[in-house]
């Protein structure tokens, strides 16, 4: 999201957020780099000078480093080769954009898809590489079980459950996919692929991470999807238009809304309101905070909704479900 009051101390308080409530967990790295970034006023100074809002983030700062082969180990490195690098390092953030892309998350978004009736038009809005519109490529495995999906899936995708989750028995048809983003990226691309990798934060789930990204984007860029570029709000009607009239259409997001503002989000709201089909919304709870049942127990989950109805609290990056529909 934009914010107004994007001043130093807020830019500090943002990335020791980041630090302590995300990162800490899962990347130790980023989480010791963060806080160092939060008390540095000298590079501070440089994230000041960027554009207010997003690209002040620090998942888009870290990526950067990352895409330039820069150090993303222990601060005092990374902090040398940032201020000596920092032209090349302002470049990147300039010209790109957060988008993870995270293929497990179709293992969160599948109990829901599965539900619908059939076929399905997919629709993904801050789609990035597609990579999340191809729920019936791949295969799942719940909590260790057997394998649900297409006897030659290359992405095999786990998840543990919590409660009464809807495991299907198998992956939906899908006739139609689309995705729209204001930058959308070439699964094709070698470049496009290398800066997914480097929005993955480094640790124990590293290597696994870029596996399935990697073989995620050989399955999107053997059959690319309609990919459009256009803002969310403006483009959804068309998209949706274009869908096959048989077809059940699904207009879903993952780990977008957080980064649009919050006018955009109430448009985005009404616009999803008055198009055909259903609305699945994986995000972060601020996003959608009047739901009933947002908020989940851990603070880094997301909220899974069903045209506005939480049903379920899932893992970040797709690694858990936790039924409460």
């Amino acid at each position: 999201m934009e914010h107004v009051a994007d001043d130093v101390e807020f830019v500090a308080r943002r990335y020791e957020g980041f630090a302590r409530h995300y990162a800490a967990g899962s990347s130790p790295s980023y989480a010791r780099i963060a806080l160092g970034v939060a008390r540095d006023q000298r590079v501070l100074g440089l994230v000041m000078g960027l554009p207010a809002g997003n690209k002040r983030q620090p998942n888009l700062l870290l990526g950067a480093v990352r895409y330039l082969g820069g150090p993303v180990g222990d601060w005092p490195e990374f902090r040398d080769w940032l201020v000596e690098n920092w032209d090349r390092v302002e470049s990147v953030v300039l010209e790109r954009a957060t988008q993870t892309n995270e293929v497990r998350r179709c293992a969160t978004l599948l109990p829901v898809l599965a539900s619908l009736p059939g076929p399905l038009a997919l629709v993904e809005v801050g789609a990035s590489a597609g990579l999340c519109l191809y729920p019936d490529r791949y295969r799942y495995s719940y909590d260790g079980g057997g394998l649900i999906g297409p006897a030659d899936g290359e992405v095999v995708l786990e998840c543990a459950t919590e409660g009464a989750v809807p495991v299907p028995e198998r992956v939906p048809e899908v006739v139609w996919r689309a995705g729209i983003d204001l930058n959308p990226l070439d699964p094709g691309d070698a470049g496009d692929v290398r800066w997914l990798e480097s929005l993955i934060w480094p640790g124990p789930r590293e290597a696994a991470r870029r596996e399935r990204l990697r073989a995620a984007a050989r399955v999107a860029a053997g059959d690319p999807a309609w990919m459009v570029a256009g803002d969310l709000v403006e483009s959804l009607p068309r998209v949706v238009a274009m869908a096959p009239r048989e077809a059940t259409v699904v207009v879903f997001h993952s780990a977008v809304l957080a980064y649009v503002s919050p006018a955009d989000v109430a448009a985005f709201a009404e616009v999803v309101g008055g198009v055909r089909g259903h609305w699945v919304s994986n995000e972060g709870w601020r996003v959608f905070p009047e739901w009933e049942r947002a908020r989940p127990e851990a603070p880094t989950r997301f909220t899974l909704a069903l045209d506005g109805r939480v049903v379920a609290h899932t893992g970040e990056h797709g690694q858990s479900v936790a039924w409460v529909g």
